[in-house]
This record gives structure tokens, C-alpha cells and sequence, in this order.
């Protein structure tokens, strides 16, 4: 790509901002003028040559064909393009009648057949062209946008300097794209996960995802990004097809497909659709996640770089379905089959938090890989995640879920780590995943991490947060490693490190460890006493028993004092939900507790107040006392009565529960069992057992693992693979080290006073 000319191009259209539209548009609503008006130019350059045969085809469908609708597919042909104009005007000629201008370029717009008619309305280029005629600024904008002074047309041309302006080709027409909106981005201080992926990133996603199959290519090939932005993605793959000399590397059919939320970007990828000669009508507008736009479609190739650290909230409703406390999955595309720790299958959610969705366009590609009974290549997946999609989340959760699906039913073929600062909008760390359903005989169970952070060029300049970029060296490297399979070790050889894992190595059993409750218990004036009074509702019960004494037995009294407790509340800032103000005016409440604290009371008499550290015992002590007085308190308010004056004393005896003893939430813990711990694959129950014995009781030992409660999990951590000790400095050297430089120092500092 000519990348003097691509910037020369940004910067004269950057311009036309500030020339034009200051004091029209606030200064963050510039992009909303610019990068509509530069499409609409692209799309009048392409259609310039074909002007007058469109006109006359028109001509011809009306006047000799007698049609009262005009053929779309006549009009494409006399165009040489999947879309025409069938007005009398260009962007050029438009401004010959000035006083006409805002309802001759309406004229203009209602020439466009319908897939561009579409891209005007998502860019909403009416409503921008009446504020700007309002304004006095319509003519100013297209005069800049059709001056000799750029080159917006696929042929070559001669400025008003006499020198060459070589045409703009449709990659370079994507570059100018993404540049123009990173630097409205950067300019409007957007989010830094709304980025553009950079070039060199995504032709290594498609070097990985083409080169292992090169040979093997379809006679059709269907590519899918499910978060298509401007396109770039999908463009840079069918773009692959032709190496740099223009050698064929297939002569296979390319279709792409992308679907993409955001209004104007989708505006632009359907327009770059349109302007390269490919379907327009394979993107599709809307949310990726609430909607299946491609329910009946599997494709050969998908890569995407979907937004991450990104809520889903807005999904929900269409992904899940609460009924009371239970959640189900109502969209098939994020729930999936999996063992537990025990061998069964059970359906269960691959839905990860839902302040992090990026997982959700994965498994939406993964629903879309051909079943190999229909295609022997199967499917192919690149896409870009940070750091959270590889570790974040529990066993049990979606996240886990989602990777241990994607393992155990062996797709994941490796992960390559990127340098950080290669985003133009974000430095954080991010990593390439490449996937396939039908991987080579040698990777089969296995999968290959990549280590290519300390591989990158630094710009002379910083684009946004972009420091860096990869060279074509750099992306062969790393293909190469992959294609290889290359085992470095945690030594880098020449800037990378590779290292080839099976997949049990990321896989962990999660057992919980519980220990026994232990408690004593004492009956005290104090104690009971507490029992007046609910413990979630104490401080409302006893400022209301203060104010009105025996009077919150009193049902009329009661009702009437509503106004006066919903004022306190209000003074004391307690907030509290309509069930528990109506418990508080229910004098059956308030007679319930006063009926609990007198039980205490004779049960207090009854068995006196004599300390414990043998809860067992005391517990029998009561009932039999509850037995002996004729009590009749059933299990609830007795278990109140002892939770009330007991507590947990680790010097007490364990709290016997049936055969066993009584677990304590409090002391719950769990523990990581990985389930490669003992070699030759061994089961869950031979790991765990080892496992326990060796690293947990010798600390606790009256500590026991829960029946069936383990889980699975799965987790990759580039850090825990590739870290490298590093061992300290020796003392004498550091200390000799601080030694010259005191000296240097102290030199320094003589010289200086000299002078």
C-alpha cells in the first residue's frame, strides 16, 4: 500500500472538518459528516465512468421496454458494479446550481438503488444535509470532497501540481477508513475497547487460519465475522486468495458474511461491501447475541475480534430466561454438553459474566463450524481475546464451561500472545485463538501456546495507544512456529517462545474442604434477652418497643403508626423492603418473639447457666429440658433459641451431624487439583485422594472432602507456562555496583563546583 498517499488523503479529508463544519457540528459529531460524505465520494468515483450508460439503460427500461419498475439487475450491469444511480447527477455536477443544491442532492439520493439507499439511512446522511445546507456549509463540503487536489477514484490521476496521484485501491481504501476513525476515536476520547484491529494482526490471523490448508481449499469458500466492524477482517482473507505479485493461490468462490451492532460502522463494512464487488446483502445489521442472522449457515473460515470487558446485559432477555430463582438458556448457541467430575452429562450454560461477552462470539462461531460428515475440511477459527477469556472464571462457570467444551472436544489448536500496544485504543495484553474441528494427526489432543509478546517494531510515532506493529518477518515467524509445531521450551529462540501441551494440562478437579463446626454455648440473661427482637429487624423492633411499649401488641394502635415508622426509616436512611415494614406492624410477629424469649426463659431456669465447649450435649440438655416443661417448641424456633446462645469456639468439640460431623461455612475452603498430579492419566478419585492426603491434611487434619461437590475447570496462564526464575544478583556485586557509582558521583559533582 502507498501509505504517503493513504495519509496525504487522511489529512486533506481531516481538514475539511475544521474548513467546513466549525460552528456547524460540535466538534465530537465531525466524524458523523466526514465518513459518510467519503463513502458517498468512493461510490460516486466508481459509478463516474459508467454515468451515461446507466442513464441510457433508464432510458431504455422506460421509454423501449415500457417497465413501470426498473430492473436492478440491468442497471448493475450498465453500472459494472452491484449497485447505480439513476439520477442525472454526480457529486461534481451538483455543484453547478447552488440554489438548488439540498433538493438537488436528495434527488441524487433517491437515485441510489436500494443497497446504498440503505447505508444513507444508517448514517442518517438526509437529516446531516439539511443542517448543513441550513448552515451554508453543504456546498463547501462536496467542493473539498470532489477537489483535484485528492484522488478518491481507483485510477490513477494528475493534481493541480502536475504530479502523479495513484489511484485508491480498496485496501487502501480500508486503511483510509480505519485511520479516519481512530483519529475521530482519539480525538473524541472513546472507549478503548472500540479499536480497529491493526493490519498486521489480522494478516497474521489469516496466515494462520489459510497456510495449515493452502492445498486443501474448497471450490467455495464462505468466511464469517460475527463482529465485522468496518469489514477489514473479511476483506484482508479474501484479499489472501491473491499473494503480493497477484499469483492465484485458489480460484475458489469467496463469500463473506458479517454482522455488525453499530449503525455507521455497519454503514461502512456494507459500503466497502458493496464498492469491492462482494454481496452486500450477506451483512447483516443487529446484535450478534440476541439474534441468529445465520441460523441455517456453517462456513469454512471465521475470525473476529469482538469486544471484550463489554456488557451483554442488553442480550439477557433473549439469551436466558429466569422463572423465580432458576435460569435456563433459551438460544442453543450458548449452552453446551459436558461431563461433570463424575462421568455424567449434563446440559449446562456457556454464558460468561455479563460484564464480559467476548466468549459469547466465540461460541456463536463454534455453532457455525461445518459438521466434517459434510465438509472433510471442516471449519477454521481465528479470534482476538485478552487475558480474561483465558483464566477468568471458576470451575462451574461460563467461562470454564466454555473452555473446557471448546479442550475436551479437542478444538482449540493454539493461542499466540501478542505484544502489548499493538491496538490503537488499548495497550492491554491481547492473544490470537485459533481453533479447527478436523486438526492435523499431530496436534490431535494437544494445544500449542505461543509466546510472540517480544516480536514488534516500534513506530517512530505513536498511533493512539499503537507503539508498535509486526513486520512480514514477524508474521512468518510465527506462522512458521505454528505450522511446526515448535516446542521452545520456556528459552526464547530469536524473540518467541512455543510450547506444546496435552489437553488435560489445563484441566483441574475443584474439591471443596470442609471442617467441622465447632461450638460452645452458655445460657445468659443476656442472650435470651436479644431473642425479643428479630436479628435482621433489632434496630427497627427495639426503637419501636421504645417509643410505644406494650402498644406494638396492638393491631388498631399498630396500623395507625405506619406513617411514623416509614418517617424514621426515612431519617435514619434504613432502607427496607415492603415485607419486612409489614412484618414490623404485624403484632403476631412481635407476640411471636415475645413467646420465643419467655420459652428461653424457662429453658434457661430449667438447665441454668453452666459454660460448654460440648454443643452435642448441650443440645441434648435442651430438648430433653423443652420435653420436661412441655414446651412444645418445634425445630425452627428451638434452633433459634440454641443458635442464640452458642457460638463457634475452635477449642470446642465438633458439632456431631448424623455419622459425620457438621461442616463450618466459615472454615469452607477448596482446592485446585490439577488433573495431570499424578501421571498416566490417572481418574479423578486416585488424583484427588493422592492429592488431599499429601497437600491438605498434614495442615488440617480433621478436615474432609464434600461428596459430590467437585468440579471441573479449566484455565491457560501464559504466565504460569512461560515465566522463566530469574536468580538474584550476587550481594558483592550490587554492593561493589553502588560503590562506582558513588565515585562517578562524586566526580561529577567536583567538576560541576569548578566550573
Amino acid at each position: 500500500m502507498d501509505h504517503a498517499s493513504h495519509n496525504k488523503i487522511v489529512s486533506f479529508i481531516w481538514s475539511i472538518a475544521d474548513d467546513c463544519l466549525r460552528d456547524v457540528f460540535v466538534r465530537g459529531k465531525y466524524r458523523d459528516v466526514i465518513l459518510p460524505m467519503f463513502v458517498l465520494r468512493r461510490i460516486d468515483c466508481l459509478l463516474e465512468e459508467s454515468k451515461d450508460a446507466v442513464l441510457a439503460e433508464v432510458k431504455f427500461q422506460k421509454d423501449e421496454a415500457g417497465m413501470a419498475v426498473l430492473d436492478s439487475a440491468g442497471l448493475c450491469d450498465a453500472s459494472g458494479q452491484v449497485f447505480y444511480n439513476t439520477s442525472r447527477f454526480t457529486l461534481k455536477t451538483l455543484l453547478g446550481n447552488p440554489s438548488q443544491l439540498e433538493a438537488n442532492f436528495n434527488q441524487y439520493l433517491d437515485g441510489f438503488s436500494e443497497n446504498v439507499a440503505e447505508i444513507i439511512q444508517h448514517f442518517d446522511l438526509r437529516n446531516l444535509i439539511r443542517k448543513m445546507a441550513v448552515a451554508d456549509a453543504l456546498h463547501g463540503v462536496i467542493e473539498k470532497y470532489v477537489a483535484p487536489e485528492i484522488n478518491l477514484s481507483h485510477h490513477d490521476a494528475i493534481g493541480p501540481d502536475g504530479r502523479k496521484q495513484p489511484g485508491l485501491t480498496n485496501l487502501g481504501m480500508g486503511y483510509v477508513f480505519e485511520e479516519l476513525i481512530r483519529k475521530f476515536n482519539e480525538d473524541n476520547n472513546e472507549e478503548a475497547g472500540e479499536h480497529f484491529t491493526p493490519r498486521e494482526v489480522i494478516q497474521l490471523m489469516v496466515h494462520l487460519l489459510f497456510e495449515p490448508v493452502q492445498a486443501q481449499l474448497p471450490p467455495v469458500i464462505t468466511i464469517y465475522d460475527p463482529a465485522c466492524g468496518s469489514g477489514g477482517m473479511l476483506t484482508e482473507a479474501q484479499d489472501y486468495i491473491l499473494d503480493p505479485e497477484g499469483a492465484i493461490r485458489s480460484k475458489a468462490a469467496t463469500h463473506l458474511y458479517g454482522k455488525e451492532i453499530n449503525s455507521e460502522t455497519y454503514a461502512i463494512c456494507k459500503s466497502d461491501m458493496m464498492i469491492k464487488g462482494n454481496n452486500p446483502e450477506n451483512i447483516k445489521f443487529g446484535s450478534t447475541l440476541a439474534t441468529d442472522a445465520f441460523s441455517s449457515t456453517r462456513f469454512d473460515f471465521m475470525l473476529s475480534n469482538p469486544p471484550y470487558g463489554k456488557s451483554w446485559k442488553t442480550d439477557q432477555g433473549q439469551i436466558l430466561e429466569k422463572t423465580g430463582s432458576k435460569t435456563e438458556i433459551i438460544d442453543t448457541r450458548f449452552e453446551v454438553e459436558l461431563p461433570d467430575a463424575y462421568g455424567k452429562l449434563q446440559t449446562v450454560a456457556a454464558t460468561p459474566a455479563v460484564d464480559d461477552g467476548q466468549l459469547l462470539f466465540l461460541m456463536e462461531m463454534v455453532t457455525k463450524m461445518k459438521r466434517l460428515k459434510d465438509a472433510p475440511l471442516g471449519s477454521r477459527i481465528a479470534t482476538v481475546h485478552n487475558g480474561s477469556a483465558l483464566f477468568t472464571g471458576n470451575a462451574g462457570s461460563g467461562f470454564s464451561n466454555i473452555r473446557q467444551y471448546l479442550i475436551e472436544n479437542d478444538l482449540l489448536e493454539a493461542i499466540i500472545q501478542l505484544p502489548n500496544n499493538i491496538f490503537y485504543n488499548t495497550g492491554i495484553t491481547t492473544y490470537i485463538w485459533v481453533l479447527s474441528n478436523n486438526k492435523a494427526a499431530e496436534r490431535k489432543g494437544k494445544v500449542q501456546l505461543i509466546d510472540g509478546s517480544q516480536l514488534y517494531k516500534k513506530l517512530r510515532k505513536n498511533l493512539g495507544e499503537k507503539n508498535c506493529a509486526f513486520t512480514a518477518k514477524h508474521i512468518a515467524q510465527i506462522t512458521r512456529a505454528y505450522l511446526d509445531l515448535a516446542h521452545t521450551g520456556k528459552e526464547a529462540v530469536d524473540g518467541l517462545k512455543s510450547q506444546v501441551f496435552d489437553n488435560r494440562d489445563f484441566g483441574y478437579w475443584k474439591i471443596t474442604v470442609e471442617r467441622p463446626l465447632r461450638k460452645s454455648a452458655q445460657f445468659t440473661n443476656e442472650r435470651v434477652a436479644a431473642l425479643r427482637f428479630d436479628k435482621r429487624l433489632a434496630e427497627e423492633m427495639q426503637w419501636m418497643l421504645g417509643q410505644w411499649g406494650e402498644s406494638v401488641y396492638d393491631a388498631a394502635f399498630l396500623k395507625q403508626q405506619k406513617g411514623t415508622l416509614e418517617d424514621w426509616l426515612e431519617t435514619e436512611q434504613i432502607d427496607r423492603k415492603a415485607a419486612d415494614k409489614k412484618k414490623l406492624l404485624d403484632p403476631k410477629f412481635w407476640q411471636a418473639r415475645l413467646d420465643l424469649l419467655e420459652a428461653a426463659q424457662k429453658l434457661h431456669a430449667e438447665v441454668g447457666d453452666e459454660q460448654t465447649n460440648d454443643y452435642n450435649a448441650f443440645k441434648d440438655t435442651v430438648k430433653a429440658a423443652n420435653k420436661a416443661l412441655k414446651l412444645r417448641l418445634a425445630a425452627g424456633p428451638l434452633d433459634k433459641i440454641l443458635d442464640t446462645v452458642s457460638w463457634r469456639d475452635p477449642e470446642a468439640e465438633p458439632v456431631r451431624l448424623g455419622d459425620g460431623y457438621e461442616p463450618d461455612s466459615e472454615l469452607r475452603d477448596s482446592e485446585n487439583v490439577p488433573m495431570n498430579y499424578l501421571p498416566n492419566g490417572s481418574d479423578m478419585e486416585a488424583a484427588v485422594t493422592v492429592y488431599f492426603d499429601k497437600e491438605v491434611k498434614p495442615h488440617v487434619d480433621d478436615a474432609w472432602i464434600a461428596e459430590g461437590k467437585t468440579q471441573i475447570g479449566y484455565e491457560i496462564s501464559f504466565n504460569k507456562y512461560f515465566y522463566a526464575h530469574q536468580p538474584l544478583r550476587n550481594l558483592g556485586d550490587v554492593v561493589q555496583e553502588i560503590r562506582d557509582l558513588e565515585n562517578e558521583t562524586e566526580g561529577l559533582l567536583e567538576s560541576i563546583l569548578k566550573f
